[in-house]
């Protein structure tokens, strides 16, 4: 049973074990850590309820725009084909994501702290720069879509639209001051617009479903075709992301619960439940666009399609309304915020946790923000207009080189019986996630070696 702590007191240290070398880890998100009471009594449904919310913040960075550009591109070169590898990264991310939770709450640190208190820092801080350039990459398809939306929706310049991007940090300070449940509600209602957008583009695409149920059915083509292959990396990069891995396992303490086993042991229950429901929303909106695609561009002989602009001009026409471009660049815009928001708080978990650095919450949001929004605000104002959706299918492919850097060091902390105590991951799912990482590293191989050798 849960039990929730005074308001003002936080959710207690986990008993600390022999596997870390510090007893007690200052909190990332200190102004949001325990805030959010939990139910200690009643039914299953109705403990969940307060723990609905860190997974839709998850689940933003697996429909980012740069998930749009692999898939939209993989939809309109290949069809239906790529949909099995949307379903397996999805998998994927529900496995990975309920370590996240695990590590959180049961050894009560997030990825980035677990890797500094872990590691000699000759090893955290390489880890730390790796998931700085993640969160870059992340940030540079989040800035790409923000401004496209911008200018598809109101004429805005590109290079304009880029830097109102930054504006974000002052969005999630305002919504943080009104409580973290704020940020969540504001999260969850752009979800709701974006669900709603797709559903209207569907059934206007009117989808060949015979051809899309087949499409959930493995191929070896996908292996064995190095075009198809780069663009299904690029989509396990783009749905299993880097920094959602530091992001959930620190967002999930901003819920208070008892600091005994049976009470950590049913929050990992309820905080797993969370983040499986919310990913498997983000699936139906991940399979809608390369679904999309396939309807409308793959099946008019256009299998070239990668630019979101290209998307929006072409819906019109091909749909027979003028509301599809609209449609696509509303729901564009709003993914484009809302990833734009979890990024900058995976960019100041990373940064405390890895760094422990103490800066006021204002200094703190413009240092984390300005280190990954910089670089990506140069790439796209150098390259303009032209080329973005090859930049953004290049950075999804980056992240997923990045992954197994931080996919190893949550499998290994997690099952790791001395750093979690009884509430060490089973080994079974230990054994997939290990898979997992094999499965990943193997595909990323694959790509350098086509790369290197084969052009």
């Amino acid at each position: 049973m849960l039990v929730t702590p005074p308001k003002n007191e936080i959710a207690s240290e986990p008993p600390v074990t022999g596997g870390w070398r510090h007893a007690r880890q200052r909190p990332s998100l200190a102004e949001v850590f325990g805030t959010i009471a939990t139910k200690p009594t009643g039914s299953f449904w109705r403990k969940l309820t307060s723990f609905l919310g860190p997974g839709y913040l998850v689940a933003v960075g697996y429909m980012d725009p740069g998930n749009w550009a692999t898939s939209l591109a993989g939809g309109s070169k290949f069809g239906y084909a790529l949909l099995t590898i949307a379903l397996l990264s999805n998998l994927m991310a529900i496995l990975l994501q309920a370590l996240c939770a695990r590590l959180g709450i049961g050894a009560g640190r997030d990825l980035a702290q677990a890797c500094r208190d872990a590691f000699p820092r000759a090893v955290s801080w390489p880890l730390w720069v790796l998931a700085e350039i993640a969160i870059c990459a992340t940030d540079l398809a989040e800035v790409i879509g923000t401004a496209i939306g911008l200018n598809l929706l109101f004429g805005i310049p590109l290079e304009l639209g880029v830097l109102i991007t930054a504006l974000d940090v002052f969005v999630i300070l305002w919504l943080q001051n009104l409580g973290f449940r704020w940020i969540e509600a504001f999260i969850v209602t752009l979800l709701g617009v974006i669900a709603v957008c797709f559903a209207i583009q569907i059934a206007m695409a009117d989808p060949d479903w015979g051809a899309v149920i087949r499409g959930f059915a493995p191929t070896t083509q996908i292996v064995t075709n190095p075009d198809m292959l780069y663009l299904a990396l690029g989509i396990i990069g783009a749905t299993v992301m880097p920094h959602n891995l530091y992001l959930h396992s620190g967002v999930v303490q901003t819920r208070r619960f008892g600091e005994s086993v049976p009470d950590r042991r049913e929050a990992i229950k309820l905080a797993t439940a969370d983040s499986t429901i919310a990913l498997m929303f983000a699936l139906l909106i991940n399979a809608s666009i390369l679904i999309l695609a396939a309807a409308t561009f793959n099946k008019a002989g256009k299998t070239d399609v990668a630019e979101l602009e290209q998307v929006h001009s072409f819906l019109a026409p091909m749909l027979g309304s003028a509301i599809a471009p609209t449609l696509f660049g509303i729901a564009l815009l709003c993914c484009g915020l809302n990833s734009t928001v979890t990024a900058t708080l995976s960019g100041q978990i990373v940064m405390e946790g890895f760094l422990d650095i103490r800066l006021p919450a204002w200094a703190r949001r413009l240092v984390t923000r300005a280190i990954a929004i910089v670089p990506a605000a140069i790439v796209t104002i150098w390259y303009g207009e032209k080329g973005t959706g090859q930049l953004l299918i290049l950075s999804q492919v980056i992240l997923s080189l990045q992954l197994p850097f931080a996919i190893v060091p949550l499998v290994t902390f997690t099952a790791d019986r001395r750093k979690m105590g009884e509430l060490v991951a089973p080994r079974w799912v230990t054994a997939l996630a290990a898979l997992t990482a094999v499965i990943i590293i193997a595909l990323n191989v694959k790509l350098l070696y086509d790369v290197v050798f084969s052009g």
